[in-house]
């Protein structure tokens, strides 16, 4: 069973699975499914049950039901159960072969279920998943604990790793090993029977809070979307944005209103060019309460729950608090050294915001506005301030960015040139929603690489943000290759309306794309090593990285072009998008850092720390870290920081900007190399998206780079160093 899967366990989530899809084991007479108790469940019954006869494994969407899932997920972890019992009363000498590697081939049906369950749950879920979610989190955490905390499992795993460098073991496998040892430990491996049975409680309870406080945030955003009775509140947005305010009122049965529906984030895109200052506060407001209304989605006890547990099992484990656990296995390794890089660069961000501000007020003044500038306005004056120094219009760009051209134009063009690939759109291949799309993937030399599916338009059922995960992985032991997926929240337009981006929308395609290409890419032979599974500080890097090509000249050129006559965008215009490239990072970044601090603040609390309100707590740490501006809300607040709470980045958001410093230096060995040329993506390909966690990645970076990252390219990309702005 591949290691990853101990974490994605604990946070009732799949974060990216890469657990292997071998047939189960064959069991001794003793051990049939009958006197298992387990039901025999064929495919003809369940669609799990049996790989899929699709191309590269893809989900047989058109024959899942909702009620597949529950069945799926209990049988697999039994027979899960009985394959690591197995391994682990094997009375033959402890092997490479019959302990790790085996453990590399279990698990078949519990990943085949989950990589699919797990997805649907954040990307389109309903309240049968949600409910089943519920039920299993705390089950699928207990059963992760049954495996890590087995004794005699754990014996042969140790007995493997002290005779590891006797044993005629390649570079690769040895790591795998280390991998191994490593993550048993920190899963509880060392602790005393009442310690484990402490730690699994801790465990279990954490998997439901995750999975109560991901349904919260979603319901709460869902029912917080702003109601606008009259259309003239609406002036400055564009028709196509009226228009999908409409039809979102139409689709919940409210006729001649207009609904806005909130992003993920603190910050709203939609009120850059809304002039109707009280909407913009109603905005603001229902998005920066989210989770503290009390009632069914109030957020606030899950959050300090959360933290306290965390707490607890750090101590289990030995250390101070949650963050030095978390990140004694992340590249930072410890929290001061990630605080520190935050903090490093408060006095920039926040003095660039506080001149931003300064800026700002100035036009509220010139148009005699007579109110102070708050948090709500910042978007719209921001946008007209771009107006006025870079004569950059949002609504001049929109229709150049039309989704499919940038799809096919932009990222997947930047993808051939760096790389070779082409793509081939697959109507054959069966979807979860009718707006996703699958591509086929095919290598440089014409052969097949991986299956794409793009997920790109916002829907009531599907979680804020934009992510990349896998229903089936690179796994060489069992030769199955990369079904990936990107998923975001566009605004879907209204019928008949072209679906139009804004320039952060493109660069989140990109963003998303590059985790696509490093799980696409993964040519690695042990499923736990394999595509996106290394540490959290290193992740963002290929993605980050892969941002940079959306406004290189090539591709730029060839995907930005007018929807309607298809006319390259001017010149003229290019230039105000490059000249504007560093406008707004005061903000960008400090809100960036309150978030960031913030997580850090809520886990290095000591164990034992007084229940605090989650409000309170927030004010005074933002306060602490001098990243509190009136103006600058944090890009999430507490009560719906989802990454944190509910995803895989709590102590670990931070990682954004530390993958951030490789991303940029990587690219500066591009602009020092010769730029986008076929040699330099493919030695960029063979030394890191390749590569998955074959070994610490700090010396795989340092290999491709011939040196440790240095952090003057980000200074430089972000506009903080005085007088290298780009």
């Amino acid at each position: 069973m591949p290691l990853h899967y101990l974490q994605m366990i604990a946070l009732g989530a799949i974060i990216s699975t890469s657990v292997s899809q071998s047939n189960l084991p064959t069991l001794r007479p003793a051990e049939t499914s009958q006197t298992m108790n387990i039901p025999i469940v064929t495919a003809e019954t369940n669609p799990f049950f049996a790989e899929s006869t699709l191309p590269f494994q893809a989900p047989p969407f058109d024959k899942i039901k909702d009620s597949d899932y529950q069945p799926a997920l209990e049988e697999g972890m039994r027979r899960q159960l009985i394959e690591v019992e197995a391994i682990a009363n094997n009375t033959e000498t402890p092997t490479f072969e019959n302990t790790i590697l085996a453990m590399e081939r279990t698990g078949d049906l519990l990943s085949r279920v989950s990589s699919v369950f797990f997805g649907l749950s954040q990307a389109n879920t309903n309240p049968t998943i949600q409910k089943v979610q519920s039920e299993e989190a705390p089950k699928l955490a207990a059963n992760s604990d049954k495996i890590y905390l087995n004794p005699k499992l754990f014996a042969r795993v140790k007995a493997i790793y002290d005779s590891r460098d006797k044993l005629p073991l390649d570079p690769e496998a040895k790591y795998l090993v280390e991998r191994y040892y490593r993550t048993f430990v920190r899963a509880g491996a060392l602790l005393s029977d009442a310690d484990k049975t402490k730690l699994s409680a801790i465990n279990q309870e954490q998997a439901k809070l995750t999975t109560d406080f991901r349904r919260k945030v979603l319901a709460d955003t869902n029912a917080s979307a702003v109601v606008v009775d009259d259309k003239s509140q609406l002036e400055g947005l564009s028709e196509g944005d009226i228009a999908a305010a409409a039809a979102l009122a139409k689709e919940r049965n409210l006729p001649g209103k207009y609904v806005i529906a909130l992003q993920n984030t603190t910050r709203q895109p939609i009120v850059k060019t809304m002039k109707n200052r009280e909407l913009r506060e109603r905005i603001l407001k229902a998005s920066s309460e989210r989770g503290t209304h009390g009632g069914d989605n109030d957020t606030r006890s899950i959050v300090t729950r959360l933290a306290e547990l965390r707490a607890e099992r750090a101590t289990l484990m030995g250390f101070k608090t949650y963050a030095d656990f978390g990140l004694d296995d992340q590249m930072a390794k410890t929290p001061q050294n990630a605080e520190k890089l935050l903090t490093d660069l408060v006095p920039a961000a926040t003095a660039k915001a506080r001149g931003e501000a300064a800026k700002l007020q100035k036009m509220v003044d010139a148009e005699n506005g007579g109110f102070k500038l708050g948090p709500a306005d910042w978007e719209y004056y921001a946008e007209k301030v771009r107006k006025a120094e870079y004569d950059l219009d949002e609504s001049q760009i929109k229709p150049y960015f039309l989704l499919d051209r940038v799809l096919r134009d932009g990222v997947f063009f930047a993808a051939n040139k760096l790389y070779g690939l082409t793509f081939k759109e697959r109507t054959d291949i069966p979807v979860y929603h009718p707006d996703v799309r699958v591509f086929e993937v095919f290598d440089k030399d014409g052969s097949s690489l991986a299956l794409f599916y793009a997920d790109y338009f916002q829907r009531p059922s599907k979680s804020g943000g934009a992510w990349m995960n896998t229903f089936v992985d690179q796994d060489a032991l069992k030769g199955t290759k990369p079904v990936v997926y990107n998923v975001a929240n566009f605004q879907k337009p209204a019928d008949g309306q072209p679906a139009l981006l804004s320039f952060s929308d493109v660069t989140t395609m990109f963003h998303e794309f590059g985790h696509a290409l490093h799980g696409m890419f993964s040519h690695v032979k042990y499923p736990t090593l394999s595509g996106t599974r290394v540490p959290r500080d290193f992740v963002e890097f290929p993605s980050q990285f892969n941002e940079h090509w959306a406004m290189e000249p090539t591709v730029f050129a060839n995907y930005a072009k007018h929807y309607q006559t298809g006319q390259p965008m001017p010149q003229a215009l290019v230039d105000k998008i490059r000249r504007a490239h560093t406008f707004n990072q005061g903000y960008d970044t400090t809100e960036y850092l309150s978030a960031s601090l913030l997580d850090m603040a809520w886990h290095m609390q000591p164990p034992g720390t007084p229940v605090q309100d989650a409000s309170a707590f927030e004010q005074a740490a933002l306060k602490r870290f001098g990243v509190d501006l009136p103006q600058v809300p944090p890009r999430y607040h507490t009560t719906y920081f989802s990454h944190i709470w509910g995803g895989g980045y709590s102590a670990g958001y931070y990682a954004y900007l530390w993958s951030e410093v490789l991303a940029h230096d990587a690219f500066y060995w591009f602009k020092e190399h010769g730029g986008m040329t076929r040699e330099n993506g493919q030695r960029f390909r063979d030394m890191v998206l390749s590569r998955g966690r074959t070994q610490d990645v700090a010396t795989l970076y340092r290999a491709f780079r011939g040196r440790d990252p240095i952090v003057e390219p980000l200074l430089i990309e972000r506009g903080l160093q005085p007088g290298k702005e780009k």
